[in-house]
C-alpha cells in the first residue's frame, strides 16, 4: 500500500503549543485561587471556548461589536493568567481580589457564551431581501412605458394615410396628444422647439399630416 504523505502545518503546531501553555497557566491560577479538582481544569476550558465563540462571531460578520467585546474579555483572562503565573504573583499567597475574580469568572463566561451563541442578529437580513423587489421592479417599468409610445405611434397613422394629404385639418386627437408629448420631450432634451421634419420622423407620418400636427401644436 502507498503511504499517504503527512503535511505538518507549522502555524497549527505553534497554535497548539500556545494553547497548551495558556491552558496550563489558567489551571495553575485557578488551583492557586482555591478551585481544586475538576474545577481547576474547567476554568481554562471556559476561557478557550469563550474566545472561540467570539472569534466565530467575528468571522461571521454579524454584530462585530459584541464579538470584539467578548474576545477581548477572554483574551484579558488568558493573558492575565499567563502574566500572573510568570513569577509576578506568589501562588502560595493569592490576594483576595484575585480569588474574587476567579470565583466570578464562570458567571461571566456563561453570560458571554449565551449571548454569542443565541444572539445572532438574523432578522436584519429579512428587511434587506424584502425591500429588493419594490426597488427592482417598480423603477425600470415607468421609464420603459414612457420610451415605447413613439415606436407604437407608427401603427396609428397607417389607418388614414389617404385622408391626411387631402385635408390637413382632420387630425386624430390621440395623435396630437402623442405628438405633443414627443415635442415636449424634444424641447426638454435639446432646449429648442421640434421642427416638422423631426416630428414627422419621430411619428412616422407623411409630411402633410406632420405639418397639420405641427400647426395644432403651436
Amino acid at each position: 500500500m502507498r503511504a499517504l504523505p503527512i503535511r505538518v502545518d507549522a502555524v497549527l503546531v505553534q497554535a497548539l503549543i500556545a494553547a497548551a501553555l495558556s491552558f496550563a497557566h489558567l489551571h495553575d491560577l485557578a488551583l492557586a485561587a482555591g478551585q481544586d479538582g475538576w474545577k481547576a481544569w474547567a476554568y481554562p476550558v471556559s476561557v478557550d471556548l469563550l474566545m472561540v465563540a467570539a472569534w466565530r462571531r467575528l468571522r461571521s460578520g454579524e454584530a462585530k461589536a459584541a464579538g470584539w467585546c467578548w474576545f477581548l474579555v477572554a483574551l484579558a483572562a488568558s493573558l492575565g493568567a499567563n502574566v500572573a503565573t510568570a513569577g509576578l504573583l506568589d501562588l502560595d499567597d493569592v490576594p483576595a481580589w484575585l480569588r474574587i475574580l476567579v470565583a466570578g469568572w464562570p458567571a461571566v463566561a456563561f453570560l458571554g457564551g449565551t449571548l454569542l451563541a443565541h444572539g445572532a442578529p438574523n432578522p436584519t437580513k429579512a428587511p434587506a431581501t424584502a425591500s429588493e423587489p419594490p426597488s427592482a421592479a417598480a423603477v425600470p417599468e415607468p421609464t420603459a412605458a414612457e420610451v415605447e409610445p413613439p415606436s407604437t405611434a407608427t401603427e396609428l397613422p397607417a389607418a388614414s394615410p389617404t385622408s391626411a394629404p387631402s385635408s390637413p385639418s382632420p387630425v386624430p386627437p390621440a395623435l396630437v396628444a402623442m405628438a405633443r408629448k414627443v415635442a415636449d420631450e424634444h424641447r426638454a432634451r435639446t432646449g429648442t422647439p421640434i421642427d416638422t421634419s423631426t416630428l414627422r420622423a419621430r411619428l412616422g407620418v407623411p409630411m402633410p399630416l406632420a405639418e397639420a400636427i405641427a400647426a395644432r401644436l403651436t
